[in-house]
């Protein structure tokens, strides 16, 4: 019998994204401004780093790039996906490859930007992508779970993949039917394949710049942008999604705002009451947002406060970038006039949402 080794299944493992910069940060920290007057100084177009913005309709309770910002620098993978389907992680990293090609065919840079932990992981440290859904296989599973229930669902992936099963949540089944999966098809646990997804790549080989705020600042953010959203037709979004596709898929329809404006559409909460749901379900994202970049040894965390000036920040953020590019991209560079210490125009203090 031929030995189960990571040569074996190479196909199935992904190399990181080298040769890009990356900005990330909880939401509603500045990101996508920050990011637009980076691009324009250095060169660059930006691949969105936001599993939400994939869809195709949900823009407001997203805070997609508006149109005058994507022709203001060209951004990619957004819009990308129906509501009714699902992008999973494996699938953006393909994406996200294919489109920095792109731009590089192009003699562009690539800035990735956005807040989605587990696909910045995926890029900066390569990923399993594993074998194909078995769906016949999967199927089965979810019979037995009808069956059985959840708690032997987590009981057999105890005995095929402990250090996994007691890494996820006892109802993450998603999860535990996809490490059963890949265990049946290639004879090693799926913790096994994800062990350089574990490893913390070397900081010089990926700059990648965190933003960081004061909680309070930015749970007052996060409360006007909610405000904002309402305002701005989040509701009514929300009704020609459902009216064009008649229900958004499992992982469209749980993300943050569309789940709460859904329930206030069925009648089981008023606007008041998913005003607050918003906020309070934003803020707690936010936070699971900085437990998760504070996990990543890579990043380097760069401090916004009221009073920042935005052209401060984004020369910070670029003196970041620039220090690691990769060799024989600082003449390219160079010759281009790209540099980390143009002046941005027309930005003053406290210009960073």
């Amino acid at each position: 019998m031929i030995p189960v080794t990571a040569e074996n299944f190479s196909h199935w493992i992904h190399s990181p994204l080298r040769h890009a910069w990356f900005l990330t940060g909880p939401t509603c920290s500045g990101k996508t401004q920050l990011a637009i007057a980076l691009a324009e100084r250095l060169g660059a177009e930006i691949i969105s780093l936001d599993s939400m913005a994939v869809y195709r309709g949900m823009d407001v309770g997203t805070a997609k790039p508006t149109l005058e910002q994507r022709a203001q620098v060209p951004h990619h993978l957004l819009d990308v996906v129906e509501p009714t389907e699902s992008c999973s992680v494996s699938s953006f990293v393909l994406a996200a490859h294919a489109a920095a090609a792109e731009i590089r065919s192009r003699g562009k840079r690539v800035l990735v930007c956005g807040g989605t932990p587990l696909y910045l992981k995926g890029l900066i440290r390569g990923l399993f992508l594993g074998p194909q859904a078995d769906w016949e296989y999967r199927s089965a599973i979810e019979h037995d779970i009808e069956q059985f229930g959840g708690e032997a669902l987590r009981e057999r992936l105890l005995q095929v993949d402990p250090l996994l099963a007691h890494k996820l949540h006892p109802h993450d089944h998603r999860r535990m039917i996809r490490a059963l999966e890949v265990a049946r098809a290639t004879g090693q646990p799926l913790s096994h394949w994800q062990q350089q997804f574990e490893t913390p790549a070397e900081r010089q080989d990926f700059p990648i710049a965190v933003l960081r705020l004061d909680r309070a600042w930015l749970h007052k953010r996060i409360n006007q942008r909610v405000d904002s959203m309402l305002a701005g037709g989040l509701i009514d979004e929300v009704r020609e999604l459902l009216a064009r596709h008649g229900e958004l898929g499992r992982t469209a329809a749980q993300a943050v705002g569309y789940r709460e404006v859904l329930d206030h559409i069925a009648g089981k909460a008023s606007l008041s009451e998913t005003t607050e749901l918003i906020r309070a379900h934003t803020r707690q994202f936010a936070r699971r947002q900085e437990i998760w970049f504070r996990g990543l040894k890579e990043l380097q965390p760069v401090a916004i406060t009221p009073d920042s000036a935005t052209e401060v920040i984004v020369t910070q953020i670029a003196e970041i970038f620039l220090a690691q590019v990769p060799v024989g991209q600082v003449e390219a560079d160079h010759d281009s006039g790209v540099t980390g210490h143009n002046e941005t125009r027309g930005r003053g203090a406290g210009d960073v949402s």
